[in-house]
């Protein structure tokens, strides 16, 4: 789909693409940001011999996108599986068991896709963070939306572990992925604070010019 396609696919009564997918793709966008100043910190006038250097960080920043762009269907899947599971019969008790089965497992899978949103847009702030450090001043705010969007993809992905988790009976699995995804929520925060220091700096001195 289009940009205009799938926000309007959003907004209607489709439950899906809904929060998760958003999510991703705020993240692809964030990441996207990144492979862009790298991109054009490769061809900054005066900077030839750099040029190497800043086109590693677009391929990583390239494979980050893409991959969280993969997840934004991952997510709608995920979805589409509990509701198919849901939808399964009930009428014996095989069908009764088979189907609570399907279920779990299926929210299992719905639990952990957004959880490897967070793990891979977490990866972008490496890019974020070189490119406000030694990329092309002039796009060092460029950079810090992205920051600003991994943040809030990591963030909206960890809301959507939480509620899916809720429904897994598995409480051990349940509590290693709330603790794991907690701890990634944090870092992705002290992350985007440390990153838009640096940057309001960077306007200061420019300021100062």
């Amino acid at each position: 789909m289009s940009l205009y396609e799938f926000m309007n696919e959003t907004s209607s009564e489709s439950p899906a693409p809904g929060g998760g997918s958003v999510s991703a793709y705020i993240g692809a966008l964030g990441a996207a940001l990144g492979t862009m100043v790298a991109n054009l910190s490769s061809h900054k006038r005066g900077w030839d011999e750099r040029w190497k250097e800043f086109s590693d960080w677009a391929e990583k920043g390239k494979e980050i996108q893409n991959n969280l762009l993969r997840l934004v269907d991952e997510d709608t899947e995920a979805f589409n599986g509990i509701v198919n599971a849901f939808g399964l019969p009930k009428k014996t008790e095989e069908e009764i068991n088979a189907r609570k089965s399907a279920i779990q497992e299926a929210t299992r899978e719905a639990a952990l896709v957004p959880f490897k949103v967070m793990e891979t847009a977490l990866t972008g702030f490496g890019l974020i963070r070189e490119m406000v450090d030694k990329g092309n001043p002039a796009s060092v705010t460029d950079a810090a939306v992205g920051a600003l969007a991994l943040r809030t993809c990591i963030r909206g992905a960890y809301l959507n572990v939480r509620i899916n988790a809720s429904g897994i009976e598995d409480r051990e699995f349940v509590n290693d992925l709330l603790d794991r995804g907690s701890i990634i929520e944090s870092q992705a925060i002290r992350e985007e604070e440390e990153i838009l220091k640096r940057v309001d700096v960077c306007i200061q001195n420019t300021a100062k010019k």
